[in-house]
């Protein structure tokens, strides 16, 4: 039996990460490199919400730019020609079928940046295979963490689960002084709450974020970014073991923390 697959979300920041060379992104490929290569991955990106729920099913997702001109053109220019999994796609549907009908996508949406700026420093080379999951943006926390509880059995099946956002995102308050700049004591509050939650396996507080009042208010100013993290969480055993990486902040206002649950040892010493 294959032992069972880590399930991991990561802090994405701007896009533009996927031009650059950084401690972020070298985190990333130290703990995909410890993760190793699954079967499969089941990304849920911040970037691709919807009434109801679809999974992209084609053979080929397209990579979708899906961002302002206003960003540097060199990053129109990615593609992340990931294949598809039409088989993970169709079993994403029957796992959910309990809860909510899921729309089998043959061309409308693809990766969108939220999923191709981590996994093209994750794993370059492309060669596994990539199934996006959409979020009802119509639906309470509490539904996204048991829809990740659902979809707990696919690591026992070598799919990654993989969630991309931030638990922190407020971009009306970054700061361009210095992306290093100190945080807002907000989002240092509330950034410390969530990792004190997920660290002492209470899911109640994490789904129950607002509240927290004012610093949630602040922290999450729109749910997109942190729902990924109760997909993470929702896949989580009771009890299992966690490790938080790359706990920092961009921007003041941006948190990079990284979630990985299920350890091996090789991730132990990545995200040391």
């Amino acid at each position: 039996m294959t032992a069972r697959r880590p399930a991991v979300f990561f802090g994405h920041g701007s896009p533009t990460v996927a031009l650059e060379e950084s401690q972020t992104t070298r985190c990333w490929a130290a703990i995909a490199a410890a993760i190793g290569k699954p079967k499969a991955i089941l990304a849920i990106s911040a970037h691709w919400l919807t009434r109801g729920v679809a999974v992209t099913a084609m053979a080929r997702p397209k990579t979708i730019h899906d961002f302002g001109r206003g960003l540097p053109a060199p990053l129109f220019d990615i593609q992340y020609p990931a294949p598809g999994d039409p088989a993970l796609a169709a079993r994403v549907q029957s796992l959910l079928a309990p809860v909510t009908p899921v729309h089998l996508d043959q061309s409308q949406w693809g990766l969108d940046h939220g999923t191709w700026s981590v996994l093209s420093k994750a794993w370059p080379h492309a060669d596994v295979p990539v199934v996006q999951l959409s979020m009802d943006a119509t639906r309470p926390p509490a539904w996204h963490y048991e829809i990740g509880r659902r979809l707990a059995p696919l690591r026992d099946e070598d799919v990654l689960i993989l969630g991309s956002g931030n638990v922190v995102h407020n971009l009306s308050v970054m700061s361009w002084e210095g992306r290093t700049a100190p945080a807002y004591d907000w989002a240092v509050r509330f950034n410390a709450a969530m990792r004190t939650a997920i660290e002492t396996d209470d899911a109640q507080a994490v789904i129950n974020y607002a509240a927290l009042g004012e610093d949630a208010a602040l922290a999450v100013t729109d749910p997109d970014h942190f729902w990924p993290l109760l997909y993470v969480l929702g896949a989580r055993a009771p009890g299992e073991r966690v490790r938080l990486f790359n706990d920092g902040f961009e921007f003041k206002s941006l948190s990079m923390m990284c979630v990985l649950v299920g350890e091996t040892e090789a991730a132990v010493r990545a995200a040391a």
